[in-house]
């Protein structure tokens, strides 16, 4: 594998582990596996009005993998379904040759776009993000109990 995949600014994040862990009462939570690879996440999030108001994740992948769902850690709070649906899709573009999303960590994945084979790794934290948000249901959205709180 190429030394471009695990710069610096990857490992950094993979090592940081932002959000690794466990919440103690997650609203909603989604696990992923990928098959050809063994990487397996999962994600929890609390929920408050529509918005995550807290995220954990448990990471057994590569260092793609855990770096990605460390950037997920530092910049997910506050953020709601339609927006991590939006930075899940800006991702996919980025990958596939397009501009970096909004978070300006995500930029250390543009040589991933290279490496076909390695974009289900980096986006494996992110589809289990927009699945725990999406199996919340209305409370993701802005309505049910975790957003009355």
């Amino acid at each position: 594998m190429s030394d471009e995949l695990y710069q610096k600014a990857i490992t950094a994040h993979a090592k940081a582990a932002v959000g690794a862990g466990r919440l103690d009462r997650a609203d909603s939570a989604a696990t992923i596996d990928n098959p050809l690879c063994g990487d397996r996440v999962t994600m929890e999030v609390k929920l408050d009005r529509g918005r995550i108001a807290a995220l954990a994740h448990e990471v057994r992948g590569c260092v793609l993998c855990r770096a990605a769902a460390s950037v997920i850690g530092r910049h997910a709070q506050g953020l709601t379904r339609a927006e991590a649906q939006a930075i899940d899709t800006a991702l996919r573009g980025m990958l596939g040759g397009g501009d970096p999303p909004s978070w300006p960590d995500l930029a250390a994945f543009r040589p991933v776009a290279r490496h076909k084979s390695r974009h289900e790794c980096v986006m494996l934290p992110f589809d289990a993000l927009v699945k725990a948000l999406e199996a919340a249901g209305p409370a993701a959205a802005g309505a049910g109990p975790a957003a009355k709180r």
